[in-house]
Parts: structure tokens; C-alpha cells; sequence
């Protein structure tokens, strides 16, 4: 399916605009980037990266698109836009540079982690699409670090598909959290076109449509003797776990193992170790107690220093929503233009009476500096088009930072070069590994003390042009 129409109406009538006034070959830079932590969290995990190429590398306008935008009329009853706007949107294509941060790749406010470099009408016309894609697949990939990191090295099950936000939103979330570090999805669509493991049980309405529990179990454990894991609380929890281990004794008879039991309702910390208690006492050592109600980071961070004996969690609705916070509220602002390539930048920058909302002008890359044992030491958002970038930071929290000589790394890779793909997708689960890799990386960081700012003459450049233009 063709998403050249996923665009607010707005990028559309600016587009057309900037046609009319011979602005729309106009060479133009902006960033996406967030402005706020989400989840009280001291960081972000980029993602959404491999949807953007997908979009960008199939961006065009098709005829029954095309005749849909001529339909569109004014107030004055008339079209929107005009024939020769319609044809010039029929051969358009996206012929920009993207430089962006890798997916998995850990991140903070203010940086610039996605830069377009493209004729102004195209940068204009992705940005809604941008702003959806990066936004939410980087929300919840931070939300399923959270979940895991309140696991500490429990498995994690992302269960969220029948409570998502729609199909589309359904198949991002269970990608972004694979890639915030869950283990597996229950969504079989994601596990195909992502190549996540995938895993399930039986829900209630199996128990339930037998005359007894244990007739249930054996049905399944009959059926499926290699993916066994009981949902023992239908009835009566304790006495569900009993018919599982009668079960799971015939099935070891038969040579086959119980993987275990799940537990998606009362008391979990009690009934957990009661059943933890039966499974010992009967041989099943190894068998996992997985637990599944309404779950999200706190309530297993509390059930865990309860002393819960659950070994894999199954966390749904609030993974797969964002739940307390659904929004991540990333931006897209334009920060230089200029007429043609033989022309100087003119650098753009946005003013607001709050601080945190103006934007840095230039062309961004953001260096991640590092200690002598290879941690992280500090992050600098510096211009391209300064001639000799310092290595003195003008930390957003009012700190001066000098990183001196040390090893650094630019975040923002080459992506597209004009309109050519040159960036290799990595798998999804090497984009996993590098964020398992990124949270042990920065692991012993003090959060409200790294260094988070802009290079010493990006940042007098900044203040210049507040003054400019206040």
C-alpha cells in the first residue's frame, strides 16, 4: 500500500505554496528529535528506523492519489491545487540525504537523531510520516527496556496484540519491543515479517469448553505435546496446578517435558510460590511460572521484591500502548536553506519563551565521546559547517564540559545519499542485541550527571541568533 497521502493536509498546502513561489527546489535541512524523557526514563531507544527507509525508498504519488488531491477543494469551493501542481507531484521522489542514529542505539532530549537534507518540498511532505513512524516505535522500545530491566533477566513476553492500537500499531509495537528486549511476541504476523520468536499458550475458553480442567489439559497436552504451558487459574488456581503436574507426568512418561504453568489472575506473589512449592515437590524443577495480569514495570519490580517466584512475564496492554505516557512528542524543525548549492546556508531557528522548545540551527551530528574503559563520557550536538569543531561542551544543564581527546564516535550514519539507499538494515534481533549492548554499555552511568550540550561555537552560534532574532 501506497502511505505518499500518510501526511497532515498542511505539509500538502506548505508544499504547494512553496511551488507556487519557486521555493520548492530550495535545498533545505531538519531534525527530528525529543524534547522530554518519557516514563520518568533517563533515556530513549531509537527505533522505527526500517520503517522510514521502506516508506521513503516507495515514495510517489499514484494516479487514484493524484485524482484524490484534485478532488480537494477550498472554501471558495474551487480546487486546491492546481493542474500543474498535480503533475509536478507525479514524478516526484524522495532524491535527499538521511543521516540517522541506528536503531537500538541509546539517546537523549535535544539531540538530533534523524537529519533530511532535501529539496524543501520533500523534507516538508515526510515529516508527518517521520514523526509517526520514529515517534511511537521509539516510545515503546523504551517502554519494553523499562519492562525488562524490571525483570532483571526474567524472560519477557510481549502479549499485546489483541489491545493495541490498531493493525498497524499492533505489528510496530511487537517489533519495537523485541527490540527494547523482550523475548518473543504472541503476535505471529510480527514473528513473520520481523523474524521475532514467537510464543503462546491457551487462554480460558479452551478450559472452558471441556467438562473439566483436567480433560482440558490432557486434550491440549494430546495435541501439543512439544508447547505445553498450562493456564492453571479458570477455576481454581492450586488445584489447576495439580491437574497440570498429573498432566505433565504422562507427558514425561511419554518423553516429552512440561514447559510450565501461567498464572493470569489473584494473588500472584502467594500463588506463585504455591505453585512453585507443588512443582519442586513433584519433579518439575525446570518448569516456568509465567504470569500475565495487566502487567507493566512497577507491578513486577514489586511482585519481584515480594519474593514472587515467576520466571517469565507476559506484559500486554501497558507495553504495547505506552500506556502512561502514549506519546513520545518528537519534533521536526527546520534548522538551514538555501536557494541552490553555490549559496550560503542561512541558519533557521525556532524562539518559544520556553527554553526547551528552541531549536539548534545547522546541520547536526551529535559525538558520543568515551572514557579509557570504553564508557560513555559525554554527548556533543555540534554543526557541520563549522570549520573546526572544538571538543568543549556547553552542557544543557549550564555545565562547561571539555571532552579533550578522547575517543568519540558521530551517531548519525549515513542512511540515504542523495535518494540511494547506502545503509545496510541490520536483522531485527542484531538491532536487539545492539540495545542489550547499549544499556550494559552505559550501564554504571550516573544519569543526572552525564553531559548532555551543544559544541562551544554550535552553542555561541545559537545564542547569536536568539539575539537576532528577539
Amino acid at each position: 500500500m501506497s502511505l505518499s497521502l500518510l501526511t497532515d493536509l498542511y505539509q500538502l498546502t506548505m508544499a504547494y505554496g512553496y511551488w507556487r513561489n519557486g521555493m520548492h527546489t530550495h535545498q533545505s535541512v531538519f531534525h527530528w528529535f525529543y524534547r522530554k524523557n518519557p516514563f520518568n526514563n533517563p533515556y530513549v531507544i531509537a527505533c522505527g528506523l526500517a520503517e522510514v527507509v521502506d516508506y521513503l525508498q516507495k515514495f510517489s504519488f499514484n494516479a487514484e492519489e493524484l485524482a484524490y488531491l484534485s478532488s480537494l477543494t477550498g472554501n471558495n469551493g474551487q480546487p486546491l491545487f492546481d493542474n500543474g501542481f498535480i503533475d509536478y507531484l507525479s514524478t516526484l521522489r524522495f532524491t535527499g540525504s538521511i543521516h540517522a542514529v541506528e536503531e537500538g542505539t541509546l539517546v537523549f532530549p535535544q539531540e538530533p537523531l534523524l537529519r533530511v537534507e532535501a529539496d524543501l518540498i520533500q523534507a516538508q511532505i515526510i515529516e508527518t510520516a517521520l514523526l509517526n513512524m520514529l515517534n511511537f516505535s521509539s516510545l515503546i522500545a523504551t517502554k519494553a527496556a523499562r519492562v525488562c530491566k524490571a525483570a532483571a533477566g526474567d524472560k519477557v513476553l510481549e502479549f499485546g496484540l489483541r489491545r493495541a492500537q490498531g493493525v498497524n500499531g499492533a505489528l510496530a509495537a511487537s517489533r519495537a519491543a523485541y527490540i527494547g528486549g523482550v523475548d518473543a511476541t504472541s503476535n505471529v504476523l510480527a514473528g513473520k515479517l520481523y523474524d521475532i520468536p514467537v510464543k503462546g499458550t491457551h487462554a480460558h475458553a479452551w478450559v472452558m469448553s471441556f467438562d473439566t480442567e483436567l480433560d482440558s489439559f490432557e486434550a491440549y497436552a494430546e495435541a501439543m505435546p512439544n508447547n505445553c504451558t498450562f493456564l492453571v487459574d479458570t477455576y481454581d488456581t492450586i488445584e489447576g496446578v495439580r491437574n497440570a503436574v498429573k498432566v505433565a507426568t504422562d507427558l514425561r512418561a511419554k518423553g516429552y517435558e512440561m514447559q510450565g504453568i501461567r498464572l493470569d489472575s489473584g494473588d500472584l506473589v502467594a500463588l506463585s510460590k504455591a505453585a512453585r512449592k507443588i512443582l519442586d515437590e513433584s519433579g518439575f524443577h525446570n518448569a516456568d511460572i509465567v504470569a500475565s495480569d495487566d502487567l507493566n514495570e512497577d507491578k513486577i519490580a514489586q511482585l519481584k521484591s515480594n519474593g514472587a517466584a515467576i520466571s517469565v512475564w507476559g506484559v500486554g496492554t501497558q507495553l504495547v500502548t505506552g500506556y502512561n505516557q502514549p506519546a513520545l512528542g518528537g519534533v521536526y524543525k527546520l534548522a538551514a536553506i538555501r536557494p541552490d548549492e553555490s549559496s550560503e546556508w542561512a541558519y533557521k531557528i525556532k524562539l518559544s519563551e520556553n527554553p526547551i522548545k528552541v531549536s539548534t540551527q545547522g546541520i547536526l551530528q551529535v559525538r558520543r565521546f568515551f572514557m579509557t574503559n570504553e564508557a560513555p563520557f559525554a554527548d556533543m550536538i555540534f554543526s557541520e559547517t563549522i570549520p573546526e569543531v572544538s571538543n568543549e561542551i556547553a552542557s544543557f544543564d549550564g555545565r562547561q564540559v571539555v571532552a579533550a581527546t578522547r575517543e568519540y564516535e558521530d551517531l548519525l550514519k549515513p542512511i540515504f545519499v542523495k535518494g540511494e539507499l547506502v545503509y545496510k538494515l541490520p536483522a531485527t534481533s542484531a538491532i536487539r542485541e545492539k540495545t542489550l549492548a547499549q544499556i550494559n554499555l552505559f550501564a554504571a552511568t550516573d544519569f543526572s550527571l552525564y553531559p548532555v550540550g551543544l559544541e562551544k561555537q554550535t552553542n555561541a552560534q545559537k545564542l547569536a541568533l536568539i539575539q537576532k532574532y528577539r
